[in-house]
This record gives C-alpha cells, structure tokens and sequence, in this order.
C-alpha cells in the first residue's frame, strides 16, 4: 500500500530519540509530518530533513484535531509521557488515527487501558511502548509463556550500561521519590526503591540487579497471563544498595526544588549518546518463568543499543499500522505482531538457556 504525506505523524520530532526515528523513517522511504510544540525548534529539524511539518500545542484541542486530520497513526514521542500523553490519546480516539509512544512508564500504559473501550468504539489502536521500553521485553515475556503454558511467575532483567538522553532522564525525574512496583497475583503492588536486589547472568556477566517500576509490571498481565512479575535493571552493587538507603529521603527526592535542580542540569547538558556510542552498544534482556511445581525455563536475547532499537521498533510497528495490520483497543507489541516482532532487530534471536 502507498502511503500519503501525512499518513504517519512523529510529534516530538525535534527531540533527541524523536530524531532518530525521523531519520529512521527516512531510511524506509517514508515522509512522514513532523510536529512538535516549539516552532522554532521544529522547523529547523523539518528544513534539515526536507520535511513537511505542523505545530501543534497539546493543550489546544482545535491544533490537535487539525494536526490529526487525514493522518493515520501518530508516533508520540514528546515526554515526559505522564503529562503529554493523555491529550494525544484522547484527540487520537476522537479523529480516529491510531496512536502508538515510546514509553515505559507504568501510568501511561494504565492510562491506555483505561480508555480501551472507548479506542475500540472508534477502531482506533493504542500502543504505548513501541520502542525498547516495552518491545524486546514484551516479546521475551511471551516467549517464555510459549514455553511453559502454566507459568505463574514472571521475572525480567535488562543491562545497558550505555548513556541515557535528556528526554530520558527528565523522565525518570519525575518519578523521583515515587518508590517502584511489583505485579503480584494479578494485582499492581507498589514497593519500595531497590525493593529486590539480585544478580543475573546475561552472558557475558553476572551482574546485580534492582527491581524497577517497568512498563512490563503493567503489561506482561495482559500479554501473557502471568499473575506475578518482577523487571529488573542492572547497576552496581553499590548504587543499588544506595537506593535503599535513598528510601528516608524520598521526601526530598519528590519535592519540586530538588527536582527544578536535576531538571536544568539535564537539559543544560548533551542530549544522548553520539551515533558511535550507539553503534557499539548493544542491550541484554534475560528472564525466566516459574510454574506451581516449581519448574524453571530460562530465555535470554541481545539487542541493539536501546535507542537504536526504539527507532528501529517505533517506525516499524507505525508502518505496519499504517499499512492496516492493527488490532483496536488497547493493546501490547507481542499482543499484535507476535512474540518474534523483535528477532527482526537481534542477531540471534531468543537464546533458550534450559
């Protein structure tokens, strides 16, 4: 199927992965419509890519409806989520286009879900997490559960070691003080920072881990079944026991001031790894399923560098809505493009250790 224009939309165009999905949009031969709120900043993203372009203020419900008109799926990559995604949603559900976003946060799949019924009314997919939060893990998890149907439990665990971008770290600013969260049959448990600390073996290294308030905490209910997950991050051992002793000061970590502080030393600073750093990074996902007897299975899958492969993911999956192959309502990367949607990406593919 030819596509028109502004058949796709990337808002959030000028941002540091927003970018890397127009150049990977390019790459593809599509021509996608940039938007964004900052004009300025817009167009001069959209004149270096020779690209059509529209801004658009999320707080206007008329900009958002003219900037939606004809389109058939928005890519949504303007954070922090928490805050931008719902109005994009809503004029999504409401003009009828498809709406698809690169985040990982554990609210905005939430919020997702809560206006499934109305995004099944209108025929209109939501797909947060297109990028790698949540699509290589999403698809370990339900390749696991394809290997053993009577899994009961579910335990994730992802190492970068690679450099974060602004808009990633203003997001995980917000969260600040916020503590994490566990699924625990069935249920969304809210737990403290660092509420499990344990080491993982991705391969190459045997490394520690903390529990972390992943998107896939929400998700994997929905794309496997499992009653009980847990997603863990590495980082050295001693800043994750730093994390439980950060616990007393939560007080501080979630008050606006110290916020503000972290907030304008981010933005003062680079915006995210250089195209080299991001060439030689790659991205460990292990995890393992355990059923009421206590059986085990074990599956582990390397990625490209966790930027990269956002890009790689968020143009795809918007491609392939654009095409038609979509499922209304809210829904899950694996839920609709399979468990293998990300061996595409990886050298290897699923490794099964037992």
């Amino acid at each position: 199927m030819e596509l028109n224009m502004a058949d796709i939309i990337i808002y959030g165009a000028y941002g540091y992965t927003g970018e890397l999905i127009v150049k990977e949009a390019l790459q593809r031969g599509l021509a996608p419509l940039l938007s964004g709120r900052d004009a300025q900043k817009l167009e001069a993203v959209a004149k270096r890519f020779g690209l059509p372009f529209k801004t658009c203020n999320l707080s206007s419900t008329a900009e958002l409806d003219s900037l939606l008109a004809g389109a058939k799926v928005v890519i949504h990559a303007a954070g922090p989520f928490l805050h931008t995604a719902r109005p994009m949603m809503e004029a999504c559900i409401r003009n009828g286009v498809h709406y698809t976003d690169i985040t990982g946060e554990i609210a905005v799949f939430q919020m997702a879900h809560s206006l499934d019924a109305k995004a099944r009314e209108k025929g209109v997919m939501l797909m947060s997490g297109t990028g790698f939060d949540i699509v290589p893990s999403d698809c370990l998890a339900a390749h696991l559960k394809s290997r053993m149907p009577d899994a009961e439990s579910l335990v994730m665990a992802f190492h970068s070691g690679g450099k974060a971008s602004r808009g990633t770290s203003l997001t995980v600013v917000e969260g600040m003080g916020m503590g994490g969260a566990i699924r625990e049959n069935g249920k969304l448990k809210a737990v403290p920072d660092a509420f499990d600390i344990q080491r993982f073996d991705f391969g190459e290294k045997n490394l520690t881990a903390v529990t972390i308030p992943w998107g896939d905490v929400f998700t994997a209910y929905f794309s496997t079944g499992i009653p009980n997950t847990r997603v863990y991050m590495s980082m050295p051992e001693k800043m994750a026991k730093g994390l439980r002793w950060g616990r007393w000061f939560g007080w501080l970590t979630r008050s606006e001031w110290f916020k503000d502080r972290l907030r304008n030393k981010i933005k003062a600073g680079i915006p995210g790894p250089t195209d080299a750093e991001r060439a030689k990074g790659r991205m460990d996902l292990t995890g393992f399923v355990t059923n009421a007897k206590g059986e085990k299975v074990t599956s582990s899958i390397r990625t490209p560098e966790g930027y990269t492969l956002t890009a790689l993911t968020a143009v795809h999956i918007a491609n392939e809505v654009a095409q038609g192959n979509l499922r209304a309502g809210f829904q899950t990367p694996s839920m609709v493009y399979g468990k293998d949607l990300v061996t595409k990406f990886s050298e290897k593919g699923f490794e099964d250790r037992d």
